[in-house]
């Protein structure tokens, strides 16, 4: 079995794993991700309540392990000040070629 190990960022309130953006649309589920994750240049930080899930089924549909690397904070996370996943992606749809893959 293949794995991915990705980054999990937790603050006292709430967790986003760090991705590839790539590879969500590897993964197929570029179009599943929720409002609540966030971009960052080439990255997603997936929401660790809904779209988490998400990632956890589609590498498990496609054999691949997932790993997370913990990394937590007592303060609020910088990542709530990225970029909303939905606003990025209705602006990107174009350059990102997201439908054609």
């Amino acid at each position: 079995m293949k794995s991915l190990t990705l980054n999990y960022y937790q603050d006292p309130s709430h967790g986003w794993v760090r991705i590839d953006l790539q590879k969500l649309i590897d993964l197929g589920i570029h179009d599943k991700i929720s409002n609540y994750s966030y971009v960052r240049k080439n990255h997603a930080y997936l929401e660790e309540d809904n779209d988490l899930a998400t990632l956890y089924k589609a590498c498990d549909n496609n054999g691949i392990g997932l790993v997370l690397r913990d990394h937590h904070t007592n303060k609020s996370s910088k990542i709530r000040s990225y970029e909303s996943y939905g606003r990025y992606l209705k602006n990107h749809i174009e350059t990102l070629n997201l439908w054609n893959t």
